[in-house]
C-alpha cells in the first residue's frame, strides 16, 4: 500500500540529478492519451476508419476527438490539433477534448495553452482525473511543486487503480529528494503496471540517490529484461554494478548502453571510470 503524501509544508524544490542519470520528469509511460475516447491504435487502418466516420457523421465531436487521439499519438500535431478544435466547436463543453488538446500542446512544450486546456476541462468536469493528472505534469515542469502535488493527490483519490498518476508523483518526490515516498509510488506503479519499465528504472534512481545499490540493481536486472534496447536502463545497472564493486558486470551494462548509442555520456563515461576496453567481451547477467 502507498504510504501517506508527504505533507505539503515539508516540500522544498530542489532538483534531483543522480549525477546525468536522472530522470527528465517529463515522459510517461509509452507516451499515454490524455482521453478516455482514444480507444483506437494509430495504424493507418485505424485512422482510415475514423475518417470514414467522420465523413458519414461531420458534426460528431467525439469522432473528432477520437481521431484527434490517434494523430497525436502518431505525433502529426497539427493534425490533432485541428480534430480537437473541430470537437470544440461542435461541443464547446466537451471535456476529454481540452484534455486531449492540453496533452498535445503539452508534448509540444506550450505549457500556458495546455494549463488553460486543463482548468477548462477541470471547470467542466472537476472529477476528471486525467485532467488532474496532465495539469499536475504541467505544474511539475513549470516547478510548481506544491500545486503539482495537489493535483497528483486528487487524481488518485479519484482513480486509485492508476499506475501513471503514482508514477508521476513519484517523479515529484524524487525531484525534492524525497526518495523513500519516491520508491513508494514507484512500488505501487509497479505493482499496478507489472510490465512498464519506466517506474522499475525510476525506482533504481531512488535506490541509488539513498545509498541502496543492491535494490537498484535487482529493478534495473528486470527492467533491461522488459526492455533490452532501454538506453538509461542499462546505463543506469552500470552504475549499480559500478557501486556494488562488481566492474565487469558494470562494464558489460555501459558497453550495450553504448551499443545503443555511441555518444551517450554517461555511459561513456561509467565504461571508463570502470576500465572498460572497446572491444573485449564483459558479462551482463
Amino acid at each position: 500500500m502507498a504510504r501517506r503524501p508527504r505533507p505539503l509544508a515539508s516540500l522544498s524544490f530542489a532538483v534531483s540529478t543522480l549525477g546525468t542519470l536522472a530522470l527528465a520528469g517529463c515522459a510517461g509511460f509509452g507516451n499515454p492519451s490524455a482521453s478516455d475516447d482514444a480507444l483506437y491504435a494509430t495504424s493507418q487502418s485505424n485512422l482510415t476508419s475514423l475518417t470514414e466516420v467522420i465523413q458519414k457523421h461531420p458534426n460528431d465531436p467525439q469522432a473528432y476527438n477520437m481521431r484527434g487521439s490517434a494523430f497525436g499519438e502518431a505525433g502529426r500535431t497539427e493534425q490533432a490539433l485541428a480534430d480537437f478544435n473541430k470537437a470544440i466547436s461542435l461541443d464547446p463543453n466537451y471535456a476529454q477534448a481540452y484534455a486531449n488538446r492540453a496533452f498535445v500542446y503539452r508534448q509540444t512544450n506550450k505549457l500556458d495553452l495546455a494549463l488553460a486546456d486543463y482548468n477548462k476541462a477541470l471547470s467542466i468536469n472537476g472529477s476528471y482525473a486525467l485532467a488532474y493528472l496532465g495539469r499536475g505534469v504541467v505544474y511539475r515542469q513549470q516547478g510548481r511543486v506544491v500545486q503539482a502535488l495537489n493535483d497528483f493527490n486528487k487524481a488518485i483519490a479519484l482513480k486509485p487503480d492508476d499506475a501513471q498518476t503514482y508514477y508521476d508523483r513519484g517523479l515529484l518526490y524524487q525531484s525534492q529528494h524525497q526518495h523513500q515516498f519516491a520508491i513508494d509510488d514507484f512500488s505501487t506503479a509497479i505493482g499496478l503496471a507489472t510490465q512498464k519499465v519506466e517506474p522499475r528504472v525510476a525506482r533504481a534512481l531512488s535506490y541509488l540517490a539513498i545509498g541502496d545499490a543492491k535494490s537498484a540493481a535487482s529493478d534495473l536486472d528486470a527492467a533491461v529484461q522488459l526492455a533490452p534496447t532501454s538506453l538509461q536502463a542499462w546505463a543506469s545497472r552500470g552504475l549499480a554494478y559500478e557501486r556494488l564493486g562488481q566492474m565487469d558486470k558494470a562494464a558489460g551494462s555501459y558497453a550495450k548502453a553504448l551499443n545503443i548509442n555511441d555518444k551517450y555520456g554517461p555511459a561513456k563515461s561509467g565504461f571508463a571510470r570502470v576500465g572498460g576496453k572497446i572491444g573485449h567481451s564483459y558479462p551482463t547477467f
